[in-house]
């Protein structure tokens, strides 16, 4: 409940404080109804469901608290937290009248919406996750820190924009428009093929007495599988029976949309690793990352040697206090070919690097950026030494650094891991 911790901080320190927004005298919150909202709160504890519950009763006691517009979205968060949908639902629209740029609540509020197929429902999704994608468009265009994982962030908006534009898919064709809806379900499958938008195109081909057409589409949806896969299997073996008086032939349609979504994501990944070679490795020692001078480093070419990792920063204090008993370990081992030693630069700005390292007369040997590797070994804090032993195994992490004993233990562990086989 990590999110509840930090939105109950927010209003018992802020929010409720009587700095809060600067507000005239006139409109500030009453120190009564700030010290309720306290105590409330305070009683309220870590339940997402108590969270909400506290604020429903707060606003509807104090229904012209200037605190309104922050309380509400506080609960819509609260009700995202504890997947509670009707709170989702009730508040997000509420929230979203006032300003719709949170993609997260455009996005819950557009799933829920649709559940039914009521006309009202359907416009008011179909305005959401219009919304939902443009903003979604626009991260796109947004550049990119050097340090940033190009290929996770793309795969992450591209998921977004296909489950935008089904969402767009189900509302039009609730409205109707059901040759609109399949241009959107294709479009959607096309920006990132998934069960849902296979079985979109599936669902108003269906509709459209285009039932034949409907078949591949389910399958689809069946060997991309997601929790509806049962469905799916169902829906697919009635079509399919209903066009043919048999299933006699139905596997053939099966395994050719395996083979088809299988060609479709290895596509993709292709396409990934393009923007970036380390997407969707998982092993850190099959990772290239990159020198000062743009050269790549592969680290599978480091296999059969102990690699010790220095994960650091220009702008972290103790990295520097540690960097001197690091470089005496180095000098310790120098003469050893089956040892390695890899500074690893955690800067997002790589501009950064190289006059720090001139600046503080360090070495620019060896010194490479991480490459999204951090994120994938779970270094959470600097600085952090990682030692990989010959097999490419994580043997020993190092979080953080003692002084009066580092330099023994860094020894030790190295030596240690020199001995595994």
């Amino acid at each position: 409940m990590k999110f509840l911790r930090i939105v109950v901080a927010g209003f018992l320190l802020a929010a409720i404080g009587p700095a809060q927004r600067k507000l005239e005298p006139s409109f500030a919150p009453s120190d009564l109804e700030q010290k309720e909202l306290r105590d409330a709160l305070a009683e309220a504890g870590n339940s997402a469901v108590d969270f909400a519950r506290v604020l429903e009763q707060h606003l509807a006691k104090y229904p012209d608290t200037p605190q309104r517009p922050e309380l509400e979205l506080a609960l819509v968060k609260a009700a995202l937290e504890s997947k509670d949908d009707r709170r989702v639902l009730i508040w997000g629209e509420k929230v979203l009248a006032r300003n719709m740029d949170d993609p997260r609540i455009l996005e819950r509020v557009s799933r829920i919406l649709l559940n039914g197929d009521d006309k009202q429902s359907a416009e008011r999704a179909l305005k959401y996750s219009r919304r939902f994608e443009e903003i979604m468009r626009m991260l796109d265009k947004e550049a990119l820190p050097p340090a940033a994982n190009r290929a996770l962030r793309s795969e992450e908006i591209d998921k977004a924009l296909g489950r935008a534009l089904v969402f767009q898919a189900r509302a039009t064709g609730n409205l109707g428009k059901i040759a609109e809806a399949l241009v959107l379900a294709g479009k959607g499958f096309e920006t990132y093929p998934t069960a849902d938008s296979a079985r979109e195109m599936g669902k108003w081909l269906e509709k459209a007495g285009r039932e034949s057409e409907a078949i591949p589409h389910y399958a689809d949806a069946f060997a991309l599988a997601d929790t509806d896969r049962l469905k799916d299997r169902a829906k697919l073996a009635a079509l399919y029976r209903k066009a043919k008086n048999s299933e006699a032939g139905l596997g053939d349609i099966v395994l050719e949309a395996f083979d088809r979504t299988d060609a479709l994501m290895a596509a993709r990944n292709d396409a990934q690793r393009q923007l970036d070679p380390n997407a969707s490795l998982t092993n850190a020692m099959d990772y290239t990352i990159t020198g000062l001078d743009g050269a790549k480093l592969q680290l599978a070419s480091l296999r059969g040697k102990v690699v010790v990792m220095d994960f650091w920063a220009t702008w972290c204090g103790p990295c520097r206090a540690q960097h001197p008993l690091y470089e005496i370990v180095k000098h310790k081992y120098a003469a050893n070919k089956d040892v390695v030693f890899l500074a690893i630069a955690t800067d997002e700005d790589h501009t950064l690097v190289a006059p720090f390292l001139m600046a503080q007369k360090w070495s620019k040997s060896n010194v490479y950026f991480e490459d999204g590797l951090s994120n994938f070994l779970r270094v959470s804090s600097i600085p952090a030494t990682l030692i990989m032993d010959k097999q490419g195994r994580v043997y020993s992490r190092m979080n953080g650094f003692l002084p009066d004993r580092f330099v023994a233990m860094l020894s030790d562990r190295i030596k240690e891991a020199l001995e595994v086989r």
